[in-house]
C-alpha cells in the first residue's frame, strides 16, 4: 500500500487531540502514514476531550487571635486555633477530592495553600496556575484584595452551615467586589476590584464548579485556533471575522479552494484512500438507526472529505473548523457535500462549522467548551405560540458525546445533492441556545424542549422547538440569523463567561 502524503496516523492525530488540539497549546510535527492504510474512522472511539486543563490553586485565608481578657480578642469564625486550621484544610482537601471527578473536564486541583500574610499570598501567587480559589476564612481587608489580585480570575468560597462558619460570609461585600457589568470598578476607598459579585460561592460545591467549567471554557476559547476553508465571513455583518479576532483572540487560518483543490485532486486519486473511505461508510452506515437515502458515492466521498479536513486541523494545529461556499465551490471539486463531512468531525469531539460564519462561530466555540459535546448551528425561525423550528443540514448525531441519534441520509436540501444526516432529537431533550446579535457585543440565551422532528421542505435536520420563558420577548431577536444549540441547560456557565468577555448577556426571563 502507498504512503498517503496527506494523512497523520491515528496514534499521531489521537496524541494530538487529547495532548491539547487547542490555542497555542501543542508542538505539531507534519507525518506521512507509517501504518498501513489512513487514519481509521472508528464509531466506536471514545469522544475526545479537547481544552487545555485548568489549574486551580486553592488558598486558604485565616488569622489567629490572641485573647485579650476585658476586650473584644476575635472576629467571627470557626477556626481560631491552630488544630482547627489543620481540620479545615483537610475538610477543604476531601471536599475538591469528591468534586474532581464530577468535573467533566480537565481540571487539575492544586493541594491547598495556607495564608496568613500578603507575603504568603505573593509566593503563592507566583506559582503558575490558572484560577485561585480563595477560602475566606478570617484575615484583613488587605490581606483579602492580596489574594483576589494574584491572577485574573479568581472564586470565593465561604462557609455558612458547610462547616465552620467564616468571618467573611459577613463581612465580604461590594466594598470588595464589581457588581453588574462593564469595566472593573473601584471600592468606596479607591481600590481596583478584579473580583466579581458573580464570583462568590456560599457552600455549595456544584455552583463552584460550574463556575469552573466556564472558566475552563474562557481559557480555550480565547485566542482559539479555527481553519477557515475558503476564508471568513459573517452573516448580515461583514466586519464579523475582525471583531471576533480583536475580542476574543481567535485565530483564523485561511486555506484558499486554490491551494486545497489540487490535494482534493490528490486524495481522490489515492486507491488505498477510497478504498478506505468506502469501508468507513459501509460501517457508518451499518451504525443502529441510519437509513441510506442518497446516492452511497456521495458518503464515500463525505469520508474522503472528512480526512482532508482533519489534515487541515492537525497541520494548522487547531481543534475547529468551518467552510466557506459549502453549498457552491465544494460540491463539484467533492462531488458530495460538506454536510455529512462536518457532522463526522463533530461526532468524534472535534469542532465544525459550516458557512464560515463568524457572527455564530464565537458563541459556537464557547458553549462546546462549557457543555463537552457537540454543538448544533442552524438557521432561526420566526417565534410563534411559543415555537421555533430550528433547522440545518450539518446537525451531528452524537449530541450527548455518547450515543448516536437516529438519522436518515439524504441529499442536501438546497442543491438537492450529496449526503447530509437529517438526526431525530430526542422528544423533550431539553436544549440551550446562544443568539448573538449580529457582531454587536450583545448576545441571547435561551432553552427550549424539543417537541417533533418535523419533515418540511427546509433543512434536514430540523426540530420544532418548544421556547422555555417569555417567547414573546423572542419576536424583537427575529433576526433571520445563526443560533448555536446543545443538549442541556448551560444558561448560567454561558451568562458567567459573557460577563468575563465583557459582552452584554441577555436571557429570557419566565413568564409573568
Amino acid at each position: 500500500m502507498n504512503a498517503c502524503a496527506h494523512c497523520l496516523n491515528r496514534r499521531e492525530f489521537l496524541g494530538l487531540a487529547s495532548g491539547g488540539l487547542v490555542g497555542a497549546a501543542f508542538s505539531f510535527t507534519p507525518a506521512l502514514a507509517t501504518g498501513p492504510q489512513p487514519e481509521a474512522w472508528d464509531p466506536l472511539r471514545p469522544f475526545l476531550t479537547l481544552g487545555r486543563k485548568l489549574t486551580v490553586q486553592p488558598l486558604f485565608m485565616y488569622s489567629l487571635p490572641t485573647r485579650r481578657e476585658q476586650t473584644s480578642w476575635k472576629s467571627w469564625g470557626g477556626v481560631q486555633s491552630e488544630p482547627a486550621v489543620t481540620e479545615e484544610v483537610a475538610r477543604i482537601t476531601k471536599e475538591l477530592q469528591a468534586l474532581h471527578p464530577k468535573a467533566r473536564f480537565p481540571l487539575e486541583i492544586l493541594p491547598v495553600t495556607k495564608v496568613t500574610a500578603v507575603e504568603d499570598a505573593k509566593k503563592a501567587g507566583e506559582q503558575d496556575y490558572d484560577v485561585t480559589l480563595l477560602y475566606a476564612s478570617t484575615g484583613g481587608g488587605k490581606l483579602l484584595r492580596a489574594c483576589l489580585g494574584l491572577k485574573p480570575d479568581a472564586l470565593v468560597f465561604v462557609r455558612h452551615q458547610s462547616g465552620p462558619v467564616y468571618y467573611w460570609y459577613e463581612a465580604l461585600s461590594t466594598r470588595y467586589l464589581q457588581t453588574g457589568h462593564g469595566a472593573p470598578a473601584a471600592s468606596p476607598s479607591g481600590e481596583s476590584l478584579n473580583v466579581h459579585v458573580d464570583d462568590v460561592v456560599v457552600d455549595d460545591y456544584d455552583e463552584l464548579l460550574w463556575r469552573l467549567r466556564a472558566l475552563f471554557a474562557l481559557k480555550n476559547f480565547r485566542g482559539a485556533r479555527i481553519v477557515a476553508l475558503g476564508g471568513p465571513m459573517g452573516k448580515y455583518a461583514p466586519d464579523a471575522p475582525q471583531l471576533a479576532q480583536q475580542r476574543f483572540g481567535l485565530k483564523i487560518l485561511t486555506v484558499s479552494y486554490d491551494d486545497f483543490a489540487p490535494r482534493l485532486q490528490r486524495a481522490r486519486a489515492d486507491r488505498d484512500l477510497i478504498v478506505a473511505a468506502d469501508h468507513w461508510a459501509r460501517q457508518y452506515l451499518a451504525l443502529p438507526n441510519t437509513r441510506l437515502e442518497t446516492d452511497r458515492k456521495f458518503v464515500v466521498n463525505a469520508f474522503i472529505l472528512y480526512r482532508l479536513f482533519k489534515d487541515l486541523m492537525a497541520e494548522n494545529q487547531a481543534p475547529a473548523f468551518t467552510i466557506q461556499s459549502c453549498m457552491s465551490t465544494i460540491i463539484p471539486m467533492a462531488e458530495t457535500t460538506a454536510c455529512l463531512t462536518l457532522g463526522l468531525l463533530n461526532d468524534e469531539g472535534l469542532i465544525a462549522f459550516c458557512e464560515s460564519d463568524f457572527v455564530i462561530i464565537p458563541p459556537g466555540l464557547l458553549l462546546r467548551y462549557i457543555c463537552g459535546q457537540p454543538v448544533f448551528l442552524h438557521n432561526s425561525t420566526f417565534p410563534h405560540q411559543r415555537t421555533v423550528t430550528c433547522a440545518h443540514c450539518t446537525s451531528p448525531r452524537r449530541m450527548d458525546a455518547k450515543r448516536y441519534e437516529p438519522a436518515r441520509i439524504l441529499t442536501h436540501y438546497e442543491s438537492d445533492y450529496g449526503a447530509a444526516p437529517k438526526v431525530e432529537f430526542p422528544i423533550g431533550q431539553l436544549v440551550t441556545f446562544l443568539d448573538p446579535e449580529y457582531s454587536t457585543p450583545r448576545w441571547l440565551g435561551f432553552k427550549g424542549i424539543v417537541k417533533s422532528n418535523p419533515f418540511y421542505a427546509i433543512c434536514r435536520s430540523q426540530q420544532d422547538v418548544q421556547i422555555q420563558g417569555d417567547w414573546k420577548l423572542l419576536l424583537n431577536e427575529a433576526r433571520d440569523s445563526h443560533w448555536i444549540m446543545a443538549y442541556g441547560d448551560h444558561l448560567k456557565e454561558a451568562g458567567y463567561a459573557a460577563r468575563k468577555l465583557g459582552l452584554q448577556w441577555v436571557s429570557l426571563p419566565n413568564e409573568s
